[in-house]
């Protein structure tokens, strides 16, 4: 067999395959899935149609190469869509990106402890990133997750939050500088910024969410949460802090017209997969 037909047979099926041992197509989102993000996805909403296409590739790519599990509870495809978006949403501008340091997401019905339990007193985690034997894995609240995309106001998403971790820790530790994403002049200031914003917090002088004062990794991701929920806000009342996020996400979001609220798509508007029928004679007639 010719060496380039090999490569190109390792590079799909590595593009496709699954640990479970599923196959995925990256390309082929279902439709549904598509109305999905319509509906819930707010920043996929606000795209253009091929910027859209990108985002449902990624989406598509990202499940490809992470189990979502279910601890119980049921993991619908809703679930597998907004947290698939969540993952993409920070990482956008960034083609080549990859959660290497990620393999699977646990999805726990609701909050959960530090021993991860799902029953009794102590429970007020919503989403944790693995560390020591949990490596790898991320823990996130069902309910958490899908709140953190129907408030679209209150700055707030526990899975950003959490996968802005996971982009701190790829330089390998979660210290709330993206070395990999921020040039190192700036790493200086950051940190300066960081320590006054967090002294703010403290004094009860910020909208930030006050745990972001709980340390420096916090405040990075707190901060991420704001800017991909509210980022014309975050833009008017921390300037500084808004343009350094620019820098670190390579994404100028207080230039776009975010939507206030979700799409709703009528039964004779054009299906938003974009094959020039309307949506109840296309998508339309496959949701339930």
């Amino acid at each position: 067999m010719p060496i380039l037909l090999i490569l190109v047979l390792c590079f799909t099926a590595y593009a496709v395959y699954r640990s479970s041992g599923e196959w995925v197509n990256p390309e082929a989102m279902p439709q549904h899935w598509k109305i999905l993000l319509s509906q819930e996805v707010r920043f996929y909403n606000n795209l253009d149609v091929d910027k859209k296409h990108l985002f449902e590739y990624k989406v598509m790519e990202f499940l490809a190469n992470c189990n979502i599990t279910p601890v119980e509870t049921t993991v619908e495809d809703l679930d597998k869509i907004l947290i698939a978006s969540s993952a993409v949403i920070p990482i956008f501008a960034f083609p080549e990106w990859k959660y290497y340091n990620l393999n699977e997401v646990l999805l726990y019905p609701s909050t959960f402890n530090h021993d991860f339990e799902t029953e009794g007193e102590d429970r007020r985690i919503l989403g944790m990133v693995g560390t020591g034997y949990m490596e790898g894995k991320m823990i996130l609240s069902r309910e958490a997750l899908r709140q953190g995309f129907q408030n679209e106001t209150d700055r707030r998403n526990t899975a950003i939050h959490e996968f802005v971790h996971l982009i701190d820790k790829a330089d390998g530790t979660i210290d709330g500088v993206p070395e990999l994403l921020l040039d190192k002049q700036y790493v200086l200031p950051w940190f300066d910024m960081v320590e006054k914003k967090i002294e703010e917090i403290k004094a009860g002088k910020s909208d930030i969410n006050p745990y972001g004062a709980t340390n420096r990794a916090e405040f990075f991701a707190v901060l991420g949460e704001y800017f991909f929920e509210s980022p014309k806000l975050l833009e008017s009342k921390h300037k500084y802090l808004y343009d350094y996020l620019e820098k670190i996400f390579h994404q100028r979001l207080s230039e776009r017209e975010f939507k206030t609220v979700k799409a709703e798509i009528g039964r004779n508007d054009p299906c938003p997969c974009d094959s020039g029928k309307k949506f109840k004679k296309c998508c339309g007639g496959v949701v339930g």
